[in-house]
């Protein structure tokens, strides 16, 4: 895959660049260090990612994202930063990016991306939590209570599981407000993970968050 790599911290970036390149299945196609670079490294080298820094000076992140998607709505744009605010968080996840990481372990990085070209999405542990909350919220996730396509193979009980899981309640707290065994919310999460071919929770929650496509 082509990498497009931006962060106004120059020596992140290039550092980011020499080991993410020393990846077999990896190009750095670019390094940028502000928003209007990252757009015209997007229109010059095509990436099949860029990875994004938020805070950045001119056009930061954010604003560079929506231009890049505005470019081709079809862009993989992940987000690395230090900053796991619900007002960034949801903005990127409004705009269409793909990814939105904390910069604290470097070797999940380039996993992410290769998850990435798959069509999934990938949200860091504080993030997924986030997100969760605030669709506790606002119920912004499905806007009218509509069912997203991506889960129409489920029966009503199993999508009411996948919105408690989604609110980031466990398994006890699940039964208790559905009214069910914790036995039953198991037997539920296993047929909805079967049914939608996905390994786990953090899954399903990404995926409900996306209201899109199945990795």
């Amino acid at each position: 895959m082509k990498v497009l790599i931006v962060d106004d911290d120059r020596l992140l970036a290039h550092s980011l660049a020499t080991i993410l390149g020393a990846e077999a299945d990896i190009d750095v196609v670019g390094v940028g260090a502000s928003g209007l670079e990252a757009v015209a490294g997007f229109r010059d080298a095509h990436p099949d990612v860029v990875l994004l820094d938020i805070q950045m000076p001119g056009a930061d992140g954010l604003d560079a994202a929506e231009q890049i998607l505005a470019l081709d709505p079809g862009a993989k744009v992940v987000f690395l930063t230090t900053f796991a605010d619900d007002e960034y968080i949801a903005r990127a996840l409004q705009l269409g990016a793909r990814g939105y990481l904390i910069k604290q372990d470097v070797a999940q990085i380039a996993p992410a991306l290769r998850s990435v070209m798959t069509g999934m999405s990938v949200l860091e542990g504080r993030v997924l939590e986030r997100t969760a909350a605030m669709g506790m919220a606002t119920g912004a996730a499905t806007p009218g209570g509509v069912r997203p396509p991506a889960f129409a193979a489920l029966t009503e009980r199993e999508y009411e599981v996948v919105q408690a899981i989604s609110g980031g309640l466990d398994n006890a707290e699940t039964a208790d407000r559905l009214h069910l065994s914790e036995g039953t919310v198991r037997n539920h999460i296993s047929a909805i993970l079967a049914k939608l071919g996905l390994r786990n929770r953090t899954q399903i929650a990404v995926l409900y968050y996306r209201g899109s496509r199945l990795p």
